[in-house]
């Protein structure tokens, strides 16, 4: 079934989502006075519509609230099931106010419910609704599969569709405060530049990456990691247990280190640290150093 089929019922449930337009365009910028803004009913030229389908566009894009100059909005229409697979099909008109027409690429999506809570988010490229039309209003499907969710059932009413803006920020290096301190310059820069060079990371994708290793003359053995947090959100780790391979593919330590204050990582960022073994969780005398990896346990994330 086409997706445009979708669009049978006159009822909203959801509400509207507004950013400025600066917030995810390249050459957007703030709105700028309080004129308000109609928005015109634009439809994909791939679509082809009967008499009945375009009337229920038209209404429920003239029942839309006006925006302000150089907004970018999602207005929440409905949600429906996919029986077949479990997806949400989340129904939303996707709004400009901007008086040239824009195309918007890669950004994550937030399904929210009446509360507030991430009831869903995954990354979608916008590329797909192809060019927007200036103060214009666009509906499209935004398909959620299992995987995206994180609620259990749909939001029933008053929920959001919005844009996370920190998915279009680029993943940055931020330094604890002890770091910030103590780092000279050229060392802030040359993390800075291993973090630009690593794998992008998935939405919500939290990894550790090992990055400077070294044995003391006290037998313990410091490993310096970088912290990945592909959330929308921070993250606090209180609690993080870790063993270290080395270039033989042995265990050489293990343990779970308390982090007590928790260690913070900002939305879509990565933060350096560094996890000191001690002796007596040291299994191995003579490691190869000459590669290593350091990763949470199997058995500790079942």
């Amino acid at each position: 079934m086409k997706l445009f089929n979708l669009f049978k019922k006159t009822d909203k449930t959801g509400l509207d989502s507004t950013v400025e337009s600066e917030e995810i365009l390249e050459n957007g910028q703030a709105g700028l006075g309080d004129e308000d803004i109609e928005t015109e009913l634009s439809l994909h030229e791939q679509w082809s519509l009967t008499q009945e389908q375009e009337y229920v566009f038209r209404f429920l894009a003239n029942e839309l609230e006006p925006l302000k100059p150089n907004q970018i909005s999602l207005s929440g229409i409905d949600i429906d099931l996919e029986p077949a697979n479990g997806s949400w099909l989340v129904k939303a008109f996707f709004r400009s106010s901007l008086d040239q027409a824009i195309t918007v690429g890669e950004i994550e999506l937030l399904l929210l419910d009446e509360e507030g809570n991430t009831a869903a988010s995954a990354e979608f490229d916008l590329n797909e609704l192809g060019e927007i039309p200036a103060r214009s209003a666009r509906p499209w499907v935004f398909v959620f599969e299992k995987k995206d969710q994180l609620a259990e059932e749909i939001p029933a009413t008053n929920w959001k569709l919005a844009f996370n803006v920190h998915s279009m920020m680029p993943h940055q290096l931020e330094l604890a405060p002890t770091w910030e301190e103590q780092l000279p310059a050229e060392q802030k820069e040359a993390l800075a530049n291993i973090v630009s060079d690593l794998p992008k990371l998935k939405p919500r994708e939290v990894n550790i990456a090992g990055f400077q290793i070294q044995s003391q003359d006290d037998q313990t053995i410091a490993a310096s990691v970088f912290v990945r947090n592909g959330h929308s959100k921070q993250i606090n780790i209180e609690k993080l247990p870790l063993e270290l391979i080395d270039a033989t593919g042995e265990l050489v330590a293990r343990g779970t280190f308390d982090l007590n204050p928790p260690l913070s990582v900002k939305a879509n960022s990565t933060t350096p640290w560094t996890f000191i073994y001690p002796k007596e969780l040291v299994k191995k005398d003579e490691p190869d150093f000459s590669r290593w990896t350091i990763r949470v346990p199997q058995d500790a994330t079942n």
